[in-house]
């Protein structure tokens, strides 16, 4: 028996992080938001602070880590975390840039995506990026990547990133 496509399950992890406005607020907003809209929130990781990653002449970064379970494509989810971002203010002005929310599609299951300019799953640089993986190997520091082979607690720890990151 052939299971209904629209009924599969799948686990995605995000990663959100901001820098503008009441940074805690906003991050929690954004889980409320996720659990309404795209599924259950099954595990979020603690508060992150970071320097800014790329163009650095602003303000620290706050980031955190959710895992979820949705019905939903890996488009679909996308398309619903830019509604989210939107929703809560989100401006996109420069690449990189000062923001009040940001929600990116880290994980989606074992799925390896790419749709250029649109979305890349896994993540093209959350191995070089210890902002992403701190949070992530904290509520899923066995899941496996599905490119590189090795859980999230081990790409976590051998990252050569120079900016810290402060758990809170």
């Amino acid at each position: 028996m052939m299971l209904n496509k629209a009924l599969e399950c799948h686990t995605a992890y995000l990663l959100l992080g901001g820098n503008l406005g009441d940074r805690e607020v906003n991050l929690k907003r954004a889980i409320e938001l996720l659990n309404e809209k795209i599924g259950e929130v099954l595990a979020v990781s603690s508060l992150y602070e970071t320097a800014a990653w790329g163009k650095t002449d602003q303000p620290a970064f706050l980031n955190q880590a959710v895992g979820l379970q949705t019905n939903l494509s890996a488009i679909e989810v996308l398309e619903l975390a830019l509604s989210i971002e939107q929703e809560l203010g989100r401006v996109r002005k420069d690449k990189w840039g000062e923001r009040l929310i940001d929600i990116d599609l880290i994980l989606f299951g074992d799925e390896v995506i790419n749709i250029p300019d649109k979305l890349q799953v896994p993540h093209p640089h959350m191995q070089n990026r210890k902002f992403v993986m701190e949070p992530l190997a904290e509520i899923a520091p066995d899941v496996i990547h599905p490119l590189l082979g090795e859980t999230m607690l081990s790409i976590s720890q051998h990252i050569e990133d120079p900016l810290e990151v402060k758990k809170l």
